[in-house]
């Protein structure tokens, strides 16, 4: 499979693992439900972010008109065409994260695609409890129930392809960093490289031992 495909399928996955909570080990629910639950999240995301953009385009345009007109004193003004521009870009921003998603939909039909991740996703399912151990012996302070989800979920894909899936180190880090540039926060990303490079290191430790 090509790296892209892998790529696409580490995201489903990461999308299957948003459908499953932390408190409970149920597995009433296949892979393939969750597959199906989260491909209907994403219509619904898709569908609300285009909507709210043109709400917000239709406000930008009324700021922007405002600011055109001049009949209100020039601080209102550059006031309007501020909020204006500050609306544009933030459908700017959504919008070009929404076009992503019909792409993922399309390759979740893909047989190769589907079946790879519906490996990871099952990986991290079976071996959960495992793998949280495994996080939190390297966390420093923290603790793994204590990041957002997306942030754990990201973690819990990349130790499951290292250690249960025997994936290249480089390639599970690039991965996961890839994942935390799309899904997480500034805050996130550096927190989730440091786990990496400190989960790595000692994954790296144990083998040379």
């Amino acid at each position: 499979m090509a790296q892209s495909s892998r790529s696409l399928a580490r995201e489903l996955a990461l999308l299957i693992l948003g459908q499953i909570s932390d408190k409970t080990t149920d597995h009433d629910l296949t892979l393939e439900d969750l597959l199906l639950a989260a491909l209907a999240a994403l219509h619904g995301h898709m569908r609300d972010a285009l909507e709210r953009s043109a709400q917000d385009l239709h406000t930008a345009q009324h700021h922007a008109l405002e600011s055109e007109l001049g009949s209100h004193a020039l601080a209102n003004a550059r006031d309007n065409l501020r909020m204006g521009l500050e609306k544009a870009e933030q459908v700017i921003n959504r919008l070009s994260a929404v076009l992503d998603l019909p792409r993922l939909l399309l390759v979740a039909e893909q047989e190769q695609v589907r079946s790879h991740c519906l490996r990871l996703a099952a990986a991290v399912r079976e071996h959960r409890a495992t793998l949280d151990r495994q996080l939190d012996d390297v966390m420093e302070g923290w603790r793994l129930a204590r990041l957002p989800q997306v942030d754990r979920n990201i973690l819990r894909l990349a130790a499951a392809e290292l250690m249960v899936l025997d994936t290249p180190v480089a390639v599970v880090c690039n991965e996961a960093v890839a994942l935390a540039n799309t899904y997480s926060d500034t805050e996130g990303r550096r927190r989730i490289n440091g786990i990496l490079r400190r989960l790595t290191a000692a994954q790296l430790s144990h083998s040379g031992a």
